[in-house]
């Protein structure tokens, strides 16, 4: 394919997209109201530029205050780079495992690191794992499967009582959340089950690798470290969730905060450092020799407090963000029309998909 080929396939692929969102968008069943906008002022800021070329692959990233540690969805043993304030790499720990993908990454209170191994674009695996890494290096396996077929998964929310909750990555239908349905195998596997949907954008901010879709897309995740603030990203938004009594799934029910993180190649690590500023970065790859580190210094303050759940006054938490699993389920494949949502869906793609094929072909007859 020709160099104008490929940009007029790009142009037409991202008009597409952008007409498949604006049309599927409004027949998301349960879509979320619009976030709130943070304050005029709030923009993240760039700190330094990752350039080390084994941090390329940038997909999860955590602080302690004094250092921030990063880890990238390559390679064929665990590494955990260890980098300055100025991004530079001070060290490295690795551990003698060899992960299938890794795409987020958490730190818990007692300094263990929590690796999402979790990636899947081709949603072809029958498990995925967790790998818990101590400073030294020690790091122990725990395998989980999904109830309901395989999941790509770039998102690790950990709660502040350690329990793990992974978010998917969804173009369509919003994003599911899953949590492990008991206490966690080694090295299991564990089975997980379905607690939240959560719906994000679409949103004009610009950036991403996807045209079109990065705006919808969850890439990574984090939680404050008095776990009252829960953050999500996509390639091109950072979203913040109030979470006064800890509870993940109750906070991805409530209207989140929306903070742009615009002109990010491909964003997919999100952090909060312990004074609650906002840590945000991603890949560069082979689109260049360095990515930015921003930050949004008092990202904590942005999101007013709310009333605590059920289950800080004693009573059974809400499970799911829709009103329960059945009608989740529901609301999924009606829309209260009598015709199937995703079968809207599927139609609306292969509109898509015609578009294309029309478009190239009266390129192509035009030569």
């Amino acid at each position: 394919m020709t160099s104008r080929r490929a940009r007029a396939l790009s142009s037409v692929f991202s008009a597409v997209c952008g007409v498949v969102l604006a049309l599927v968008a409004p027949l998301a069943p349960g879509a979320a109201a619009e976030p709130t906008p943070p304050p005029a002022s709030v923009r993240p800021t760039e700190v330094c530029q990752v350039r080390d070329p084994r941090v390329a692959e940038l997909s999860g990233l955590a602080s302690d205050g004094s250092n921030w540690y990063a880890v990238p969805d390559g390679g064929s043993q665990i590494q955990i780079f260890v980098l300055a304030r100025d991004c530079a790499v001070r060290r490295v720990i690795t551990a003698p495992v060899d992960p299938y993908d890794v795409e987020d990454m958490a730190r818990a209170a007692d300094g263990t690191f929590w690796l999402a191994d979790t990636g899947d674009n081709r949603r072809q695996r029958e498990t995925v794992a967790l790998h818990a890494v101590s400073p030294n290096g020690r790091a122990v396996l725990h395998r989980l499967t999904y109830p309901d077929g395989p999941h790509d998964a770039e998102a690790l929310l950990l709660d502040r009582a350690g329990v793990p909750h992974l978010v998917t990555k969804e173009p369509l239908g919003g994003s599911a959340v899953y949590r492990p349905a008991g206490p966690l195998a080694a090295p299991g596997p564990t089975a997980l089950e379905k607690v939240a949907t959560v719906r994000l954008g679409p949103t004009d901010t610009k950036g991403g690798p996807v045209a079109g879709f990065g705006s919808v897309l969850v890439t990574g995740g984090a939680v404050s470290a008095d776990g009252t603030v829960v953050a999500l990203r996509t390639y091109t938004d950072a979203y913040l969730f109030s979470a006064p009594d800890g509870d993940v799934v109750a906070a991805l029910g409530r209207e989140p905060v929306r903070v742009p993180l615009p002109d990010e190649p491909q964003g997919e690590a999100l952090a909060f450092e312990p004074d609650g500023t906002l840590l945000a970065g991603g890949e560069f790859g082979d689109r260049g020799s360095s990515a930015p580190m921003r930050a949004i210094p008092g990202a904590t303050r942005l999101v007013a407090p709310s009333t605590p759940s059920a289950s800080a006054a004693g009573k059974t938490p809400q499970r799911d963000a829709a009103p329960d699993a059945a009608s989740a389920d529901a609301s999924a494949s009606d829309d209260g029309s009598g015709t199937p949502w995703t079968l809207k869906t599927l139609g609306i793609a292969g509109v898509a998909v015609a578009l294309v094929v029309v478009v190239l072909g009266r390129r192509r007859r035009s030569r």
